[in-house]
């Protein structure tokens, strides 16, 4: 079953199980992805599903922290429960070791010394973990390497 389907079939039981921040999630990526393919007069297949759903996650992460930071905790806790739906539709994500493995892998593969070299080696890790890894941490680890 694609991806496609799957969110139809889980807003349908959403809506009859009257679970109001899944039909809520899943109406907001199915949006997203009719709108990318209206633009771009395509028709997305499942990895560009997952960037679209990767790209709502990252924002639903980024307003959590600012949400904590203002003490709106109604916010905080309907922005997690927002992620944990998200999350259901992305490939298993990648620990913390193995994401470092690919990290050091793909240093020694360029010759990477300095952070210079920063942008070769995010471009080279970028495909490798696709929608499996959080782009904040892979900056992380490379940093961390290159030090």
């Amino acid at each position: 079953m694609s991806l496609k389907q799957k969110l139809q079939e889980d807003l349908k039981s959403s809506m009859k199980n009257k679970d109001a921040v899944r039909k809520s999630v899943v109406t907001l990526i199915r949006a997203s992805i009719k709108q990318y393919e209206v633009d771009n007069r395509v028709e997305l297949e499942d990895d560009g599903i997952i960037d679209i759903i990767s790209k709502q996650l990252k924002q639903r992460k980024d307003g959590l922290v600012e949400f904590t930071k203002a003490g709106r905790e109604d916010l905080v806790s309907e922005a997690e429960a927002e992620i944990e739906v998200l999350k259901e539709y992305l490939p298993q994500q990648l620990s913390e070791e193995e994401l470092n493995k690919i990290v050091k892998s793909t240093i020694s593969e360029l010759g990477a010394t300095s952070m210079k070299d920063m942008g070769k080696i995010m471009s080279a890790i970028k495909p490798k973990v696709k929608g499996r890894a959080d782009g904040k941490l892979i900056n992380e680890l490379v940093k961390n390497n290159l030090q």
